[in-house]
């Protein structure tokens, strides 16, 4: 593999009323971080906040310096607003009670 090689990468977002996907290709040894950047979903979208919101490739959470390999999807996760087990209960007690 020749060391300046470039690499073909996606960077995904999925606002609560959107979902953009941008097709990039990067230099070989390029981050999350720098996907994110190049992406622009940053300028198109100020409420992501990467101090505070998770990302990912494929799914599992990793961090912002985690170099890429072509191939990836970067996933940029939005905060969650009902916690899981709260929606879980919330659904429970409420099925509950149309039963009776």
């Amino acid at each position: 593999m020749e060391a300046n090689k470039s690499i073909k990468v996606e960077v995904a977002y999925a606002a609560s009323d959107q979902q953009h996907l941008e097709s990039l290709q990067l230099p070989n040894g390029a981050t999350v971080e720098q996907a994110i950047d190049q992406s622009r979903l940053l300028s198109q979208f100020p409420e992501i906040d990467l101090s505070s919101q998770k990302v990912g490739i494929y799914s599992k959470v990793c961090q912002l310096d985690t170099v890429l390999k072509s191939g990836d999807r970067v996933e940029i996760y939005r905060p969650l607003q009902l916690n899981p087990m709260d929606a879980r209960r919330k659904r429970a007690t409420e099925s509950h009670s149309a039963k009776k």
